[in-house]
């Protein structure tokens, strides 16, 4: 039979104990009231005595009214996302805004072919608010259950519903950046690697009417922005990953010579280094043979070279995420706000070897 379990000890018993009234004891704990020494060190030594171990922080958070907890909702295991340099960026910058004001995060991994799952263990789960930070889906139906308890919810693109407010990229634009840089550097064959376009995505190559119909805003809006200036082949990586981007590139490393591209525009930085482990594997040079750009401007310090890429800061985004959160949590309606971003200029990019000069200038 199991022992039944012990009672807390109260704050009522820890006053009765030390002679003072229940508001004097608060007040020792809270450290926010006039207590003088010798009152506060007899509350402290009948705390110990009972066992006493502060207030009881469940009672404290319905007080309050809050429970000091932000969700943030990760829709893949978390394994996946804590490998991610991007991603542990954007954490960083979450959790040194909503540690401001005390708030601690709590980790939700979203199973993404079960995204119902997820709904039904939050239903009840204290929360003050709930950042969706990452690559999601575009619909997902948690927002429901979160909209349904009037928990503010902030995204960056993803899920794409009124009830989310956002810090959006442009994403159609700035993956124009990278494309408009190899165009003015001469090249003309150009192919594209995308972030998964869907779930249970496998690594082939893909077509325009596919990407319209991709799962996933970020990947849908950066392959847009690479097929309006061109028109090279696309190829969906399974993965955000090195190996799913060395494979995705030796695809399009495969193809005829006369077809096979001079560069290559990859939407993220992991994909854009497994494409330079590709072409280097095939004995082509980066960027005299291949040029490669990337997307999101982490640092790759086993990368021998700078790559070039999309430059979004993580962590400032994490930041601007929390404090539309702080906000809401203070009672102001959070304002949808967009996220600028440059292209950074590296040593992975170049013009195509049919026009490097034959010799050097003098």
């Amino acid at each position: 039979m199991t022992a039944p379990r012990p009672r807390r000890t109260t704050l009522k018993r820890v006053a009765e104990r030390a002679g003072v009234s229940l508001s004097t004891a608060s007040l020792v704990f809270s450290g926010k009231g006039p207590v003088s020494e010798e009152t506060a060190a007899r509350v402290r030594t009948a705390a110990t005595a009972l066992g006493y171990r502060g207030p009881d922080p469940v009672a404290s958070s319905l007080r309050a009214g809050r429970s000091g907890v932000v969700a943030v909702v990760v829709e893949s295991p978390l394994t996946l996302a804590l490998r991610d340099p991007y991603a542990v960026q954007v954490l960083d910058g979450l959790a040194d805004e909503l540690g401001r004001d005390g708030l601690g995060l709590l980790l939700l991994a979203q199973d993404p072919h079960d995204l119902d799952e997820l709904g039904a263990r939050t239903a009840t789960m204290a929360m003050d608010a709930a950042i969706f930070p990452f690559c999601g889906p575009s619909t997902n139906p948690l927002v429901e259950t979160l909209a349904g308890r009037g928990i503010p919810i902030i995204g960056s693109g993803a899920p794409e519903d009124t009830r989310v407010t956002h810090v959006r990229v442009d994403e159609a634009a700035a993956q124009g950046l990278a494309v408009r840089h190899l165009l003015e550097l001469g090249h003309e064959r150009i192919g594209h690697i995308t972030l998964p376009l869907r779930p249970h995505a496998t690594t082939t190559g893909v077509q325009a009417m596919e990407v319209e119909h991709a799962a996933y805003p970020d990947a849908r809006e950066r392959a847009r922005g690479f097929l309006a200036l061109v028109t090279g082949p696309v190829v969906q990586a399974a993965a955000a990953d090195v190996t799913e981007g060395e494979a995705a590139a030796r695809l399009l490393l495969g193809l005829p010579e006369d077809e096979r591209p001079t560069a290559i525009v990859a939407q993220s930085d992991l994909l854009a280094a497994g494409a330079i482990r590709a072409a280097t594997s095939l004995g082509l040079r980066v960027p005299e043979d291949l040029s490669v750009t990337g997307f999101d401007g982490i640092d790759v310090p086993w990368l021998d070279q700078t790559l070039t890429t999309v430059d979004q800061p993580g962590a400032e985004k994490g930041r601007r995420m929390g404090a539309m959160a702080r906000a809401a949590i203070g009672g102001d309606a959070p304002i949808a706000t967009s996220y600028d971003v440059m292209l950074r200029r590296g040593t992975t990019s170049g013009p195509p070897k049919r026009l490097r000069p034959r010799f050097p200038s003098l």
